[in-house]
């Protein structure tokens, strides 16, 4: 089972496993747009952000990272209990599960892209959020399959997108060299008949000088 919450501004899916078992599960099969949450040191739920495609961690509003970590907070068995804790984020592909790890355990492909921010307890919001919980039971691999099967058709089409306005630059670019190559042609052409004009009108003169000279 999955939680799912909505973000107080409505915008945004929050979701969280019930369990250690549960959280195996979404480090497994997370999406591109996820970011996770986790007390820094500490037993706690595994909280995920979805954010919108294209976004990137810079684009979490303040507020938006306050609810996710306060939701973290509230659902950890020694965090809760403190006045204030540190949560860590990162983006999901950034997680990494080895060999050896019991279920909810988790590390790193770059700790340098996890970030850490401090947290104080936030009972309203963590109510406000409760509100909107719901327990489904999706097929998070069914889930990952399709998404990954979406972001391929998009690539493919920007590729298709990209080679298509490719072969049309080159296509202008063919049509240009070919009139500027006719307008060269065309002004030799001119430049040619202008010429022989001048020598005919410079023979004739000679001739009727000549005749006028006899």
């Amino acid at each position: 089972m999955v939680y799912y919450f909505t973000s107080l501004c409505g915008e945004f899916m929050i979701y969280m496993g019930k369990d250690k078992y549960e959280n195996d599960e979404l480090i497994k099969y997370g999406l591109p747009e996820d970011v996770w949450f986790h007390v820094d040191n500490l037993s706690s739920a595994h909280v995920y952000l979805r954010m919108k495609p294209g976004m990137s961690m810079d684009d979490i509003s303040d507020d938006l990272i306050e609810q996710c970590s306060s939701l973290c907070k509230a659902n950890s068995i020694a965090g809760c209990k403190k006045p204030s804790v540190h949560i860590v984020y990162t983006r999901w592909k950034n997680l990494k599960k080895t060999a050896g790890m019991v279920e909810g355990q988790v590390t790193y492909h770059r700790p340098e892209n996890v970030r850490r921010v401090k947290i104080e307890k936030n009972v309203p919001i963590v109510k406000q959020l409760e509100r909107t919980r719901k327990e489904l039971f999706p097929d998070l691999e069914k889930e990952q399959e399709r998404r990954e099967k979406e972001i391929q058709r998009q690539k493919k089409n920007e590729y298709k997108k990209l080679a298509s306005e490719k072969k049309k630059q080159q296509a202008e670019a063919q049509r240009d060299k070919e009139l500027r190559s006719y307008d060269r042609l065309y002004d030799e052409a001119y430049m040619t008949r202008a010429s022989d004009q001048h020598a005919t009108v410079d023979a004739t003169a000679a001739e009727e000088f000549e005749d006028d000279f006899m």
